[in-house]
């Protein structure tokens, strides 16, 4: 689904953020990117959607390799960036009247979609009257309805309080077999990585180090006090605290 080759970045007249590294995200993958603030993390999410251009290295999508990337993934930035003007549904629709297609053919679709996301209740709400986690699945299923196979999500879960992070973790572990998309998520939260995730890429200046996460699917949050999911935390702060 990704591919990217010897990736080199800088800013103008900045030493580099990141020096050929080199990833896969395979069809299906749930692969989170961790490390200190400062590393690239965003920085990265903004080479693969087009935002920027490598200054070497190849990215490709779906085996393509292509200067033009943007709109070729969906997008999702830490802020929900609902329009407040615009109810759940109007929000949730928005991707489709950007691509011109037909909304009302797709509205059962989205309504159901709705249901499962736990959001049909609310489909007439404005922002400003759901809770946080409300508001990030309804940005979470506008991302979807881009109708990308890739997903880049940029700590969508960081500005929640850690009770409603869990309801998050726990509502996206049940959905994720429904989903069939393919996940690329940065987050700070160690336990949110080994808990979510395939893989975890681990970026640091010089480097990006993989760790594949054994733990078997279906998940639920009670893993986190299982003592194979202790030992890969400690692993990870150790890899962390090396790369510092």
């Amino acid at each position: 689904m990704l591919s990217i080759e010897k990736l080199t970045y800088a800013f103008e007249n900045a030493r580099p953020i990141f020096q050929k590294i080199s990833m896969d995200v395979k069809v299906g993958e749930f692969v989170s990117i961790i490390g200190a603030s400062g590393s690239g993390k965003s920085t990265l999410f903004q080479l693969i959607t087009g935002l920027l251009e490598p200054d070497q290295g190849e990215i490709r999508i779906n085996g393509e390799n292509t200067e033009n990337r943007l709109g070729k993934v969906g997008y999702m930035p830490q802020k929900d960036l609902l329009l407040p003007w615009r109810t759940v549904l109007d929000n949730v629709l928005l991707p489709l009247e950007v691509s011109k297609e037909n909304r009302q053919r797709k509205i059962p679709q989205i309504r159901e979609w709705l249901g499962r996301f736990g959001l049909a209740e609310v489909e007439k709400s404005y922002p400003d009257e759901l809770s946080g986690g409300m508001r990030q699945r309804a940005a979470f299923l506008r991302t979807i309805m881009t109708g990308k196979d890739l997903l880049l999500l940029d700590e969508p879960f960081g500005a929640l309080d850690s009770l409603t992070k869990r309801n998050m973790h726990s509502w996206l572990l049940g959905l994720w077999g429904e989903l069939q998309k393919t996940v690329l998520f940065i987050t700070h939260d160690l336990e949110e990585a080994i808990l979510l995730s395939d893989r975890i890429y681990l970026l640091g200046r010089e480097s990006l180090q993989e760790v594949k996460v054994s733990l078997s699917r279906p998940r639920s949050t009670e893993i986190i006090y299982q003592s194979e999911f202790i030992t890969m935390r400690q692993e990870l702060e150790r890899l962390i605290h090396d790369e510092n």
